[in-house]
Protein backbone atom coordinates (compact mmCIF):
# COMPACT_ATOMS: atom_id res chain seq x y z
CA UNK A 1 0.00 0.00 0.00
CA UNK A 2 3.22 2.51 0.06
CA UNK A 3 3.58 2.36 -3.99
CA UNK A 4 3.27 5.65 -5.36
CA UNK A 5 2.85 4.78 -8.99
CA UNK A 6 0.05 2.95 -10.59
CA UNK A 7 1.31 1.95 -13.65
CA UNK A 8 3.76 -0.53 -11.04
CA UNK A 9 0.38 -1.47 -9.37
CA UNK A 10 -2.41 -2.91 -11.32
CA UNK A 11 -3.24 -0.38 -13.97
CA UNK A 12 -1.73 -2.15 -16.44
CA UNK A 13 -2.80 -5.70 -14.62
CA UNK A 14 -6.77 -4.64 -15.03
CA UNK A 15 -8.84 -6.63 -18.10
CA UNK A 16 -8.79 -4.42 -20.10
CA UNK A 17 -10.99 -4.21 -24.20
CA UNK A 18 -8.94 -2.46 -26.64
CA UNK A 19 -11.77 0.11 -28.46
CA UNK A 20 -9.29 3.23 -29.23
CA UNK A 21 -6.32 2.53 -31.20
CA UNK A 22 -3.85 5.09 -30.07
CA UNK A 23 -3.86 8.35 -27.88
CA UNK A 24 -6.29 10.94 -29.02
CA UNK A 25 -3.68 14.32 -30.27
CA UNK A 26 -2.99 17.22 -28.17
CA UNK A 27 -3.15 20.57 -30.07
CA UNK A 28 -2.37 23.98 -29.52
CA UNK A 29 -5.63 26.85 -29.94
CA UNK A 30 -3.60 29.72 -31.65
CA UNK A 31 -6.66 31.56 -33.44
CA UNK A 32 -8.86 31.18 -29.67
CA UNK A 33 -5.15 32.28 -28.27
CA UNK A 34 -5.05 35.56 -30.71
CA UNK A 35 -8.52 35.99 -29.46
CA UNK A 36 -7.89 35.92 -26.09
CA UNK A 37 -4.44 37.39 -26.41
CA UNK A 38 -3.02 34.82 -23.88
CA UNK A 39 -0.71 31.68 -25.39
CA UNK A 40 -0.62 28.31 -24.10
CA UNK A 41 -3.85 27.21 -24.91
CA UNK A 42 -4.23 23.65 -25.85
CA UNK A 43 -7.10 20.84 -25.85
CA UNK A 44 -6.52 17.37 -25.84
CA UNK A 45 -9.04 15.75 -27.99
CA UNK A 46 -11.08 12.92 -26.39
CA UNK A 47 -13.57 13.53 -28.37
CA UNK A 48 -11.66 11.96 -31.26
CA UNK A 49 -11.70 8.34 -29.24
CA UNK A 50 -12.41 6.89 -32.60
CA UNK A 51 -16.07 4.59 -31.54
CA UNK A 52 -19.21 5.67 -32.86
CA UNK A 53 -18.63 9.46 -32.31
CA UNK A 54 -15.64 8.93 -29.99
CA UNK A 55 -15.78 11.01 -26.49
CA UNK A 56 -14.62 10.38 -22.90
CA UNK A 57 -16.66 7.03 -22.32
CA UNK A 58 -14.42 5.06 -24.33
CA UNK A 59 -11.44 4.97 -22.34
CA UNK A 60 -13.79 4.32 -19.38
CA UNK A 61 -15.60 1.48 -21.32
CA UNK A 62 -12.61 -0.44 -22.07
CA UNK A 63 -11.89 -1.62 -18.32
CA UNK A 64 -15.76 -2.11 -17.88
CA UNK A 65 -15.74 -4.15 -20.87
CA UNK A 66 -12.88 -5.91 -20.00
CA UNK A 67 -13.60 -7.13 -16.58
CA UNK A 68 -17.62 -8.17 -18.80
CA UNK A 69 -15.24 -10.10 -21.34
CA UNK A 70 -13.35 -12.12 -18.48
CA UNK A 71 -16.55 -13.07 -16.85
CA UNK A 72 -18.53 -14.22 -20.05
CA UNK A 73 -21.01 -11.84 -20.27
CA UNK A 74 -23.26 -11.48 -23.13
CA UNK A 75 -25.27 -8.67 -22.60
CA UNK A 76 -24.20 -5.09 -20.96
CA UNK A 77 -26.84 -3.03 -19.42
CA UNK A 78 -26.26 0.89 -18.55
CA UNK A 79 -28.38 3.51 -17.30
CA UNK A 80 -28.08 7.39 -18.44
CA UNK A 81 -30.13 10.21 -19.21
CA UNK A 82 -31.90 10.19 -22.34
CA UNK A 83 -29.36 12.00 -24.57
CA UNK A 84 -26.31 10.14 -22.22
CA UNK A 85 -23.12 9.68 -24.71
CA UNK A 86 -21.90 6.68 -22.24
CA UNK A 87 -25.16 4.78 -23.37
CA UNK A 88 -24.31 5.38 -26.85
CA UNK A 89 -20.50 4.29 -26.68
CA UNK A 90 -21.95 1.38 -24.38
CA UNK A 91 -24.01 0.24 -26.98
CA UNK A 92 -21.64 0.71 -29.73
CA UNK A 93 -18.68 -1.06 -27.64
CA UNK A 94 -21.06 -4.09 -26.79
CA UNK A 95 -21.74 -4.48 -30.55
CA UNK A 96 -17.72 -4.53 -31.34
CA UNK A 97 -17.12 -7.12 -28.73
CA UNK A 98 -20.51 -9.24 -29.88
CA UNK A 99 -22.60 -7.90 -27.19
CA UNK A 100 -25.75 -7.19 -26.82
CA UNK A 101 -26.91 -3.83 -25.07
CA UNK A 102 -29.98 -2.79 -22.60
CA UNK A 103 -30.14 0.89 -22.14
CA UNK A 104 -32.33 2.41 -19.46
CA UNK A 105 -32.91 6.02 -20.15
CA UNK A 106 -33.71 8.64 -17.48
CA UNK A 107 -36.04 11.34 -17.35
CA UNK A 108 -33.34 14.12 -15.90
CA UNK A 109 -34.21 16.90 -18.39
CA UNK A 110 -37.92 18.43 -18.67
CA UNK A 111 -37.88 18.55 -22.37
CA UNK A 112 -41.07 17.99 -23.90
CA UNK A 113 -39.65 18.06 -27.55
CA UNK A 114 -39.81 15.06 -30.27
CA UNK A 115 -36.23 16.32 -31.22
CA UNK A 116 -34.65 15.50 -27.90
CA UNK A 117 -36.18 12.31 -27.22
CA UNK A 118 -35.30 11.16 -30.79
CA UNK A 119 -32.63 12.50 -32.36
CA UNK A 120 -28.97 12.53 -31.36
CA UNK A 121 -27.79 9.78 -29.07
CA UNK A 122 -31.24 8.14 -28.88
CA UNK A 123 -31.13 7.80 -32.79
CA UNK A 124 -27.92 6.37 -33.00
CA UNK A 125 -28.55 4.42 -29.76
CA UNK A 126 -31.31 2.41 -31.98
CA UNK A 127 -29.30 2.38 -34.91
CA UNK A 128 -27.25 0.39 -33.09
CA UNK A 129 -30.17 -2.15 -32.02
CA UNK A 130 -29.78 -1.50 -28.73
CA UNK A 131 -33.07 -2.34 -26.56
CA UNK A 132 -34.47 1.02 -24.76
CA UNK A 133 -36.01 0.87 -21.23
CA UNK A 134 -37.20 4.19 -19.81
CA UNK A 135 -37.33 4.75 -15.74
CA UNK A 136 -39.40 8.19 -14.49
CA UNK A 137 -37.01 9.99 -12.88
CA UNK A 138 -33.79 11.62 -13.11
CA UNK A 139 -32.42 12.12 -9.79
CA UNK A 140 -32.49 8.93 -8.45
CA UNK A 141 -29.85 7.12 -9.25
CA UNK A 142 -30.07 3.91 -6.38
CA UNK A 143 -33.73 3.41 -7.79
CA UNK A 144 -32.52 3.50 -11.50
CA UNK A 145 -29.75 1.07 -10.26
CA UNK A 146 -32.21 -1.11 -8.42
CA UNK A 147 -34.78 -1.21 -11.51
CA UNK A 148 -31.75 -2.63 -13.97
CA UNK A 149 -30.61 -4.84 -11.90
CA UNK A 150 -34.25 -6.14 -11.93
CA UNK A 151 -33.98 -6.09 -15.89
CA UNK A 152 -31.30 -7.93 -15.59
CA UNK A 153 -32.06 -10.73 -13.42
CA UNK A 154 -34.57 -11.24 -16.04
CA UNK A 155 -32.61 -11.42 -18.26
CA UNK A 156 -30.79 -13.90 -16.55
CA UNK A 157 -33.82 -15.98 -15.98
CA UNK A 158 -34.12 -16.36 -20.03
CA UNK A 159 -30.29 -17.44 -19.89
CA UNK A 160 -28.29 -14.30 -20.46
CA UNK A 161 -24.71 -13.54 -18.82
CA UNK A 162 -25.05 -10.43 -18.16
CA UNK A 163 -23.05 -7.19 -16.52
CA UNK A 164 -24.50 -4.16 -14.89
CA UNK A 165 -22.42 -0.61 -15.54
CA UNK A 166 -23.94 0.86 -12.27
CA UNK A 167 -24.73 4.78 -12.02
CA UNK A 168 -24.92 5.78 -8.24
CA UNK A 169 -21.74 6.13 -5.98
CA UNK A 170 -21.14 3.22 -3.81
CA UNK A 171 -19.20 1.19 -6.51
CA UNK A 172 -15.76 0.34 -7.66
CA UNK A 173 -15.43 3.03 -9.76
CA UNK A 174 -13.50 0.74 -12.24
CA UNK A 175 -14.03 3.32 -15.38
CA UNK A 176 -12.24 5.89 -13.71
CA UNK A 177 -8.95 4.01 -13.84
CA UNK A 178 -9.41 5.02 -18.20
CA UNK A 179 -8.25 8.12 -16.83
CA UNK A 180 -5.67 7.62 -14.84
CA UNK A 181 -4.18 6.00 -17.65
CA UNK A 182 -5.26 9.31 -19.85
CA UNK A 183 -3.12 11.21 -17.43
CA UNK A 184 -0.18 9.17 -17.85
CA UNK A 185 -0.81 9.99 -21.66
CA UNK A 186 -1.20 13.58 -21.76
CA UNK A 187 2.16 14.10 -19.41
CA UNK A 188 4.44 12.27 -22.27
CA UNK A 189 2.67 14.38 -24.98
CA UNK A 190 3.10 17.52 -22.75
CA UNK A 191 6.84 16.60 -22.45
CA UNK A 192 7.30 15.59 -26.09
CA UNK A 193 5.55 19.36 -27.20
CA UNK A 194 7.90 20.92 -24.28
CA UNK A 195 4.73 21.98 -22.25
CA UNK A 196 4.39 23.45 -18.48
CA UNK A 197 1.25 22.12 -17.44
CA UNK A 198 -0.03 24.17 -15.48
CA UNK A 199 -3.71 24.31 -15.47
CA UNK A 200 -6.24 21.55 -16.78
CA UNK A 201 -10.15 22.04 -17.22
CA UNK A 202 -12.55 19.09 -17.75
CA UNK A 203 -16.17 18.60 -17.46
CA UNK A 204 -17.37 17.20 -13.89
CA UNK A 205 -20.41 14.75 -14.08
CA UNK A 206 -20.27 11.35 -12.99
CA UNK A 207 -17.05 12.31 -11.76
CA UNK A 208 -14.97 9.50 -12.84
CA UNK A 209 -13.19 11.51 -15.86
CA UNK A 210 -12.16 14.42 -13.34
CA UNK A 211 -11.76 12.21 -10.41
CA UNK A 212 -9.49 9.48 -12.80
CA UNK A 213 -7.42 12.26 -14.48
CA UNK A 214 -6.90 14.16 -10.96
CA UNK A 215 -5.61 10.89 -9.67
CA UNK A 216 -3.64 10.18 -12.59
CA UNK A 217 -2.04 13.21 -12.57
CA UNK A 218 -0.82 13.41 -8.77
CA UNK A 219 0.00 9.97 -9.00
CA UNK A 220 2.48 10.41 -12.01
CA UNK A 221 4.03 13.33 -10.57
CA UNK A 222 2.05 16.49 -11.99
CA UNK A 223 1.13 19.58 -9.73
CA UNK A 224 -0.89 20.78 -12.32
CA UNK A 225 -4.34 22.71 -11.15
CA UNK A 226 -7.43 20.22 -12.09
CA UNK A 227 -10.33 22.19 -12.59
CA UNK A 228 -13.49 20.35 -12.57
CA UNK A 229 -16.13 22.55 -14.10
CA UNK A 230 -19.60 21.05 -12.46
CA UNK A 231 -22.34 19.96 -15.34
CA UNK A 232 -24.95 18.29 -12.72
CA UNK A 233 -24.82 18.96 -8.78
CA UNK A 234 -23.62 21.96 -7.33
CA UNK A 235 -19.86 22.36 -6.11
CA UNK A 236 -20.71 21.16 -2.39
CA UNK A 237 -22.29 18.00 -3.36
CA UNK A 238 -19.58 17.27 -6.43
CA UNK A 239 -16.91 17.57 -4.22
CA UNK A 240 -17.76 15.10 -1.73
CA UNK A 241 -18.05 12.65 -4.77
CA UNK A 242 -14.67 13.55 -6.33
CA UNK A 243 -12.80 12.99 -2.81
CA UNK A 244 -14.58 9.78 -2.50
CA UNK A 245 -13.79 8.43 -5.82
CA UNK A 246 -9.96 9.30 -5.83
CA UNK A 247 -10.08 7.12 -2.73
CA UNK A 248 -12.07 4.45 -4.41
CA UNK A 249 -9.53 4.69 -7.20
CA UNK A 250 -6.39 4.43 -4.85
CA UNK A 251 -8.32 1.09 -2.91
CA UNK A 252 -8.54 -0.87 -6.83
CA UNK A 253 -4.97 0.59 -7.27
CA UNK A 254 -3.68 -1.00 -3.63
CA UNK A 255 -2.02 1.97 -2.96
CA UNK A 256 -1.99 5.22 -1.52
CA UNK A 257 -4.03 7.88 -2.15
CA UNK A 258 -2.04 10.69 -3.82
CA UNK A 259 -4.51 13.30 -3.81
CA UNK A 260 -5.07 15.95 -1.37
CA UNK A 261 -8.25 17.12 -0.35
CA UNK A 262 -7.21 20.92 -1.68
CA UNK A 263 -6.82 19.26 -5.32
CA UNK A 264 -10.22 18.86 -5.32
CA UNK A 265 -11.30 22.44 -7.16
CA UNK A 266 -14.19 22.77 -8.53
CA UNK A 267 -16.51 25.38 -10.57
CA UNK A 268 -20.03 25.47 -10.23
CA UNK A 269 -20.28 28.98 -11.93
CA UNK A 270 -21.75 27.38 -15.37
CA UNK A 271 -24.20 25.09 -14.09
CA UNK A 272 -27.54 27.19 -14.13
CA UNK A 273 -30.15 27.40 -15.15
CA UNK A 274 -29.03 22.98 -14.58
CA UNK A 275 -28.39 20.06 -16.02
CA UNK A 276 -28.54 19.74 -19.78
CA UNK A 277 -29.67 23.11 -19.87
CA UNK A 278 -27.39 26.31 -21.25
CA UNK A 279 -27.37 29.97 -20.57
CA UNK A 280 -26.09 32.38 -22.96
CA UNK A 281 -22.54 32.58 -21.62
CA UNK A 282 -22.36 28.38 -22.16
CA UNK A 283 -24.09 28.74 -25.75
CA UNK A 284 -21.21 31.98 -26.26
CA UNK A 285 -18.86 29.67 -25.25
CA UNK A 286 -19.83 26.83 -27.25
CA UNK A 287 -19.86 29.13 -30.88
CA UNK A 288 -16.47 30.91 -29.37
CA UNK A 289 -14.74 27.12 -29.99
CA UNK A 290 -16.78 26.68 -32.90
CA UNK A 291 -15.65 29.98 -34.46
CA UNK A 292 -12.50 30.15 -33.67
CA UNK A 293 -10.60 26.51 -33.47
CA UNK A 294 -13.70 24.39 -35.36
CA UNK A 295 -14.32 22.67 -31.71
CA UNK A 296 -18.06 20.78 -31.70
CA UNK A 297 -18.50 21.19 -27.91
CA UNK A 298 -22.06 19.47 -26.72
CA UNK A 299 -24.44 21.45 -24.96
CA UNK A 300 -24.56 19.86 -21.91
CA UNK A 301 -21.12 18.76 -21.02
CA UNK A 302 -18.31 20.42 -23.20
CA UNK A 303 -19.72 23.72 -23.77
CA UNK A 304 -20.05 24.30 -19.79
CA UNK A 305 -16.67 23.12 -19.31
CA UNK A 306 -15.46 24.93 -22.07
CA UNK A 307 -16.89 28.22 -20.50
CA UNK A 308 -15.38 27.61 -17.12
CA UNK A 309 -11.81 26.81 -19.41
CA UNK A 310 -12.03 30.46 -20.65
CA UNK A 311 -12.69 31.70 -17.57
CA UNK A 312 -9.43 30.48 -16.36
CA UNK A 313 -7.79 31.28 -19.88
CA UNK A 314 -8.66 34.97 -18.84
CA UNK A 315 -7.89 34.71 -15.09
CA UNK A 316 -4.21 33.16 -15.23
CA UNK A 317 -2.51 35.10 -17.93
CA UNK A 318 0.32 33.06 -18.28
CA UNK A 319 1.50 28.75 -18.60
CA UNK A 320 0.35 25.76 -20.80
CA UNK A 321 -3.71 25.27 -19.83
CA UNK A 322 -5.21 22.21 -21.38
CA UNK A 323 -9.03 21.66 -22.33
CA UNK A 324 -10.44 17.95 -22.29
CA UNK A 325 -12.54 18.01 -24.97
CA UNK A 326 -14.71 14.76 -23.74
CA UNK A 327 -17.21 14.78 -26.39
CA UNK A 328 -20.83 14.61 -26.91
CA UNK A 329 -21.26 15.37 -30.43
CA UNK A 330 -24.20 13.58 -31.20
CA UNK A 331 -26.11 15.61 -28.47
CA UNK A 332 -26.07 18.98 -30.91
CA UNK A 333 -28.43 17.61 -32.62
CA UNK A 334 -31.36 17.33 -29.79
CA UNK A 335 -30.55 20.72 -29.35
CA UNK A 336 -31.91 22.03 -32.92
CA UNK A 337 -34.16 24.88 -31.31
CA UNK A 338 -32.20 26.44 -28.85
CA UNK A 339 -29.06 26.19 -30.93
CA UNK A 340 -30.61 27.69 -33.80
CA UNK A 341 -31.87 30.37 -32.12
CA UNK A 342 -28.74 31.33 -30.95
CA UNK A 343 -26.84 31.29 -33.78
CA UNK A 344 -29.41 33.94 -35.15
CA UNK A 345 -28.61 36.48 -32.21
CA UNK A 346 -25.22 38.16 -31.79
CA UNK A 347 -22.53 36.63 -29.52
CA UNK A 348 -21.68 38.27 -26.54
Amino acid sequence: MDQRNPSAGLLDEKPRATLMRGPTSLEPMPNLAAHLGREGLHVKRDDLTGLAFGGNKVRQLEFYLGEARDEGADTILITGAVQSNFVRLAAAAARKFGLQCHIQLEERVAKNDPTYHNSGNVLIDRLLGATLHSYPSGDDEEGADRNIREIAAELGRKGRKTYVIPLAPGHAPLGALGYVDAARELLEQAAEQGLKLEDVVVASGSGHTHAGLLFGLRAFGSPARVTGVCVRRASGIQRKRIVERVAQIAELLDMACPVLEADVILDDSHLAPGYGRMSDAVMDAMRLGAETEALMLDPVYTAKAFAGFLDRARASASGDAVFIHTGGTPGIFAYEKELTAACARPRG
